[in-house]
């Protein structure tokens, strides 16, 4: 983020590049910085003439280099976006005489979406001596939240840390999801407030009561009783809680919890850094680590791998997925 922030901010002071290779697993700042430069290179009343949109699966490499090579029409420079650049994977590198000696006055912006090219080769060692080269790597699960966190945050927003939890569990890792729905909230929400746990129920039907982070705080806590109700509404809305979903996620958790076993510091400022978790989570890992023991634990994921196995066909064919849940919660509470 803070290189984004920086390739941005270099561009506001007229600091542009005749080359930006954004590349990378994460298409959403590839997204964030061509759109930038689309929006913000040119005038509004020079992009008739100077600016062109081409799309990988339509173009050669030799198309991309003779329209980099044409010169503005009244106006200081062009901007040639190729969107989908990695349509043109198994020839990229013939791009490399070019970047070697590009047009001045030409900004050639290209998107390489879920792939990077190779270090090694020629053409990167000339992206990166010409122009810029980005790379946009996928966040981690447990990076998502600090990430919707401090979104919002530049956006006047705050949010509660259960309701960032909910969306990144509802809507996994993918940055343009998670920010179409923050847009939608920016909408209904008045700046400056904070996002609740309940706002994020009403406007994007995410349960606050039914969904992994209340099915993993139950079972932490030893509460029987809301964990089984958990379980059954999973199990009467399956494509809403996918059974895979749910097991990664317990799995995750209680890898955790083992190796906050391990910690010989357990304070709350270190057992967030070590276990990489919001502190004001650290409770629910304490907690769960005085109900499982260590050996209790190693048991437990021993247990989540095989129901993942069930969940694939393995030695359980056809098994529903609330049944494999209920032998699991068994199997983990008892």
């Amino acid at each position: 983020m803070d290189e984004v922030k920086q390739i941005v901010t270099e561009i506001k002071n007229g600091n542009i590049k005749p080359i930006y290779f954004l590349m990378g697993e994460e298409p959403y700042y590839i997204d964030r910085i061509s759109e930038y430069i689309d929006k913000n290179v040119l005038a509004e009343e020079e992009k008739g003439f100077n600016q062109m949109i081409l799309y990988g699966r339509d173009v050669t490499i030799e198309d991309i280099v003779a329209n980099a090579k044409r010169f503005p029409m009244m106006a200081e420079r062009q901007v040639v976006i190729v969107k989908e650049a990695q349509d043109l994977s198994r020839t990229i590198e013939k791009l490399a005489d070019y970047t070697e000696n590009p047009q001045p006055s030409t900004v050639l912006v290209i998107c390489y979406k879920y792939k990077k090219i190779d270090k090694r080769k020629k053409l990167y060692k000339a992206v990166n001596k010409s122009g810029v080269i980005f790379e946009s790597k996928k966040l981690y699960e447990n990076q998502v939240a600090d990430w919707i966190r401090r979104v919002l945050g530049g956006a006047k927003y705050a949010i509660e840390p259960k309701a960032a939890q909910m969306l990144v569990e509802f809507l996994g890792t993918d940055l343009n999801k998670i920010n179409n729905e923050l847009d939608k909230l920016k909408l209904i929400i008045p700046k400056g407030e904070q996002i609740t746990a309940d706002q994020i129920e009403e406007n994007i039907g995410i349960s606050k009561e039914f969904n992994n982070f209340e099915l993993r705080k139950a079972i932490g806590s030893r509460n029987v009783i809301k964990a089984h109700r958990i379980i059954n509404y999973f199990a009467q809305n399956p494509k809403d809680n996918p059974l895979v979903v749910t097991i990664s996620l317990l799995y995750s958790f209680f890898s955790q919890v083992l190796q906050y076993h391990g910690l010989s510091d357990k304070s709350q400022r270190n057992v967030a850094g070590a276990l990489k978790i919001n502190p004001y989570f650290v409770k629910d890992y304490t907690e769960a680590a005085h109900n499982y023991p260590m050996k209790k634990v190693s048991q437990i994921i021993a247990i989540l791998r095989e129901a993942d196995l069930k969940s694939k066909g393995v030695g359980a064919a056809n098994l529903p997925q609330g049944d494999i849940l209920k032998e699991l919660l068994v199997k983990v509470m008892r």
